[in-house]
């Protein structure tokens, strides 16, 4: 049961009536999940207003499409409400960092598990936050997740099918990306990439692209540039009529600046 693979964080806000929510997909590299992407995430979107569901989606030694189908399952989860919480059915939407960035672009990209159930529209999100992602496993990519995600010689169609910059379209959700340039482990030409697919099919997209700053920073605090990121995803998310207004982008409105 899917459920038992999902934490809830309810939103903090006192707005009345259902609310948005944000499925949450910490990175790993398909081989494990890392703490500081998942509940800690969570609780930030929370004091956004925005309900959160952390997954602990299937990994190594499991592959394609076990990941892809804990996802979709879990999307069907939170538009359901059978978790309990106040959710807008209608405003769904994914955050992944890493290889949870790969999962969150290949859920938005509708890509197939070869399950009738799973493979529906529900399942897509209605927007997307990508997190220094994986995004492409033909060009830039990471091998490790790869190799973990679809074990030795993988086949090309297959590896196309999963390359999430191949298959946007316009019915592709608008996404937020960060990266940094000299990411290591994960190509910044990834999330260049998908923002061009995006931007090309007529789809919104806000990318924004650090200087430096390691594979792997989650949210990011105290960390020069990088830093940023939470606030400048705030902003896009309120813009979007998604979160409640935090205390910084409303001195910012009140200025001007935003």
């Amino acid at each position: 049961m899917i459920s038992r693979r999902i934490t809830a964080v309810p939103a903090r806000a006192e707005a009345a009536g259902p609310r948005p929510a944000i499925l949450v997909l910490p990175g790993g590299g398909y081989a494990r999940q890392a703490d500081h992407e998942a509940e800690p995430v969570a609780e930030w979107l929370a004091t956004l207003g925005i309900h959160a569901f952390v997954l602990r989606y299937r990994v190594a030694p499991d592959r394609h499409p076990a990941p892809l189908e804990d996802a979709k399952a879990a999307m069907l989860f939170i538009r359901s409400g059978s978790h309990g919480l106040a959710v807008d059915h209608k405003r769904v939407g994914v955050l992944g960092f890493s290889a949870g960035g790969h999962l969150a672009a290949t859920l938005s990209t509708a890509a197939a598990t070869g399950n009738r159930g799973l493979d529906v529209d529900a399942a897509v999100p209605d927007l997307s936050v990508l997190c220094y992602p994986v995004v492409s496993l033909v060009r830039d990519m990471h091998q490790g997740s790869v190799d973990n995600l679809l074990g030795e010689l993988p086949p090309s169609d297959l590896l196309a099918a999963l390359s999430a910059e191949l298959n946007v379209t316009a019915r592709t959700p608008p996404a937020f990306l960060w990266h940094t340039a000299d990411d290591d482990a994960v190509p910044v030409g990834n999330s260049l990439d998908y923002a061009k697919a995006l931007i090309a099919a007529g789809v919104p997209a806000e990318l924004h692209v650090f200087p430096e700053g390691r594979h792997g920073l989650g949210l990011a605090a105290g960390e020069p540039g990088p830093g940023q990121w939470t606030s400048l995803c705030a902003s896009w998310l309120e813009r979007a009529g998604w979160a409640e207004p935090t205390a910084e982008t409303a001195r910012a409105a009140a200025a001007g600046v935003i």
